[in-house]
This record gives C-alpha cells, structure tokens and sequence, in this order.
C-alpha cells in the first residue's frame, strides 16, 4: 500500500495518537491584541473567454509609493524558488533551541507530542496530538494546523502527507503539525466545539473567559509562540465548498511574501473576523495564512493533493526542502469579494462551477420553489470569479449561496483601505462572549 493510498488508515490512527499528559507550558510575554485570520484561495481554471482574470501583480513605484501613504502594503509577486531568497520570502525568524509542551526536540528528530486545552469534564482530558519535526539545519519553524472547525477533514490529510514527507535529517528549520485541533468538535462531526462555540472566533483567548476563549488561549500559547510562521487549513462552512485560496492580510508586508510562495493558488486579500486565528498570529508578530479548500465532512483527494503541493512549494521557498514543486500559470490575486445571497427559499441548482468566471448579469443559478414550482433566478451582481458556492441544497431567503472575487488593478488596490470582504462564514453569528477583552499582560 503507498503512502497516499494509505490515507483512510492514517486517519483513524490519528484518533488513536497518545502520549504522556503533561502540565502546561508558561505563557510568554504580554499578549498582544487579537489577531484576525487570514484565507488562502486556490486555483482552477474557468472557461475560456469567460472574464477577466488579472494576473499577479509586479510591484513597482507607484504602487509602493501609494502604499507607504497609506500605511498598507498590498502588492503581491508570483516568486519563484530561487527568487525567496531576493525577495524576503526567508526572513522569518529563525528556530533556536526547540522547546514545546515541556519537551525538548534535539535536532535532527521527531516527537509526538501531545496538547490538552485545560478544561476537562469531571477531569476527563482529550489529548490533542502534535507532532514536531526538527531538522538539522537552521531555519525558520513553520506550524501547519487543521481541523479547528471539526467537520472539516481535508486539511487533516493534507498535514499528514506533508509531514510523512519530510526527512528530519535533510529538514532546515522545523515543522510543528496539529493535524486536528479541535479534536472533540471532529469526535461528533461538527465545526463547534461542545460548548458550541466557534473556536476560531476566540483566539487568542482568554485564561478566565468562557471554555472556548480558555481553549483557544492554551493553544495559542502552549503551541502558537512557537511558530516563526502559521498556515492555518479550513475548508467552506455549512454545505459550501471552496476554490482552493490563500486569504491573507495583504497590508502586511511578511504576509504578502509569504503568499507569493504558494505556487498556483489564488490568493484573496482579507484582513480576518476578530478572533480568528490567522488575525491573532499576525497581530502577535506571526506571519500567518488561512487556506481555503474544498467542502466539509469529505476528503477529497483533489483538494488536498493541491494543498500539500502548495504547502511544499512554500517550503522549498523558504528554504527549508529540495524538493521542488512545478506548476502552471500564475493565479490572481483578488482584492474584494461579496457574498451573494438568495431573497428566495427553496431549492438551489446552480448554473455555474467553482472556479468558473462570470460577467455581470451571467446566471448563477435558479431557486425553486417545490410546492408552487415558481423559480427564482440569480445574477451576478459583477463581474469576477466564483471563490466559493454552496452545493444544491434547500435554502432559506438570505443564504450565502456565491462568493465572487474580484481582480483589480494595481492602482485601484492601493487605494483600497477597506476591502468588501465578507467573513468566512457568512450566516453565523457572532457569540456574545466574542466580545470579551483579551488579556494584555
């Protein structure tokens, strides 16, 4: 059996991963404020003629000029390997000793380790795995996490390839892999956690908040400082299914050089929700990404087969492998998207594909009524590219059902300041307890 086809099996060996418990690892200095996510966008190809797709934009004075007026820094380069070096893809910072969860890491080797929330029932404990690769090398330590929405299962297998495919020996830097971190949420096949909140509306937490903001507080701190750079894997919410995409806060400038390494993968600039991990790496001095792809409760193989490509290419960028990854043409970067949503209930068929691009006025799909068989037809409100749509199901007037990227010009990208980006989970609202501070010291 080869190592791909071996996935099923891996997956359930996941549930059985244990190891020692141990007690928690001192927090570092005073948190920061909360960060906002990021989410990475990925690239299939629309049909020919379809719409304008602008190409990865060059930086160049003007742009850069704009930028620095504005305090944002939104240009972004398709780089190549060899170019990582020459454009800052490598300045993030370097491992030293590898200390984590209380364990240390000699170079040169991997450890599973293992991570409790500290907030047991009846002192039941769920250990979480965490596996830590450190090379030989030096380099910067890179930390893939999955599964913080329970339902959402390809980025799990996309951290257990990338993982089985490294060699400490020939590794620079490190990789720390939380193939999944919400991992009661992923025991009931749901993205909540059992309080039912939304854990990726709590980072970077709060020690006396509520379970949820407890939670995420020991996993940003325990595990997160760590990381010199985070990539954090999701998939569409609630019966969506998504291109494979990069969002990131393309004002920073780490951040826009970290997604010009991605390869082939279309990448959409996004600040993040308040409380989303991406947004609470990089406001706490981390370089960090959200990538999109695929639906949840599925794997698909070729979703993830794209995404631990992508996540390769990254390393070899950053010099942390040889390996190296070849794709095709570059992919846009969009600047804005919108949500577009039914005014009708009924059931959805939709007349377009994921990746396809559309022109203003295009169909999009068609809402049925099933008792009085009225249908309701739906238009593009713009011209762009279909990021994200939900499967043909019943809906309910109001529901997202088309997220439509937008490519811009360099120009017209500069003078954005705030981006028409809605949140990533567009019919979810936002827990009272999001509201709670946290802590600064």
């Amino acid at each position: 059996m080869n190592r791909h086809a071996a996935s099923m099996l891996a997956g359930a060996a996941l549930l059985a991963l244990a190891a020692l418990p141990h007690s928690a690892w001192p927090a570092d200095e005073a948190m920061g404020p909360e960060a906002v996510a990021v989410e990475p966008s990925s690239a299939a190809t629309g049909p020919a003629g379809a719409g304008p797709a602008a190409a990865r934009p060059a930086p160049d004075a003007a742009v850069d000029a704009a930028a620095d007026a504005t305090g944002e820094q939104i240009t972004a380069t398709p780089v190549t390997a060899a170019g990582a070096a020459a454009t800052g893809t490598t300045d993030l910072k370097p491992k030293g000793r590898l200390r984590v969860l209380e364990a240390d890491i000699p170079a040169g080797t991997r450890k599973r380790l293992t991570w409790t929330s500290g907030t047991p029932i009846e002192g039941f404990v769920v250990p979480v795995p965490v596996i830590v690769v450190n090379g030989k090398g030096p380099g910067p330590v890179l930390c893939l996490t999955a599964a913080v929405h329970g339902d959402e299962l390809n980025g799990i297998e996309v951290v257990r390839r990338v993982l089985d495919d490294i060699d400490a020996e020939e590794l620079n830097g490190a990789v720390i892999g939380v193939p999944i971190v919400n991992l009661q949420g992923f025991y009931r096949g749901t993205r909540y956690l059992p309080d039912r909140r939304d854990l990726n509306r709590h980072f970077p937490g709060n020690p006396s908040g509520s379970a949820a903001t407890r939670t995420a507080h020991s996993f940003f701190t325990e595990v997160v400082r760590h990381c010199s750079a985070l990539i954090d894997l999701h998939t569409g919410s609630l019966n969506r299914t998504n291109l494979p995409q990069v969002r990131a806060d393309l004002r920073v400038p780490q951040v826009t050089r970290m997604t010009q390494a991605f390869g082939a993968t279309v990448v959409l600039h996004s600040p993040g929700s308040r409380g989303q991990l991406r947004r609470a790496a990089v406001q706490a001095g981390i370089p960090a990404v959200t990538f999109e792809m695929g639906e949840p409760m599925r794997v698909q193989p070729e979703q993830v087969e794209h995404g631990a490509k992508a996540i390769e290419t990254l390393m070899y960028s950053l010099g942390m492998t040889r390996q190296r990854r070849y794709w095709g043409d570059p992919e846009p970067v969009y600047y804005a998207s919108q949500w577009v949503r039914v005014d009708h209930g009924g059931i959805l068929f939709s007349d377009v594909a994921l990746g396809e691009r559309v022109s203003e006025g295009e169909l999009l799909g068609v809402v049925t009524d099933p008792i009085s068989n009225q249908q309701h037809r739906i238009y593009a409100p713009a011209s762009g590219r279909v990021l994200g749509m939900a499967l043909n199901q019943v809906v309910l007037p109001g529901f997202a059902a088309y997220r439509i990227g937008t490519a811009t010009s360099k120009a017209a990208a500069a003078r954005l300041s705030a981006p028409a980006v809605e949140d990533e989970t567009p019919d979810e609202e936002a827990p009272a307890e999001d509201t709670e501070a946290a802590p600064r010291g």
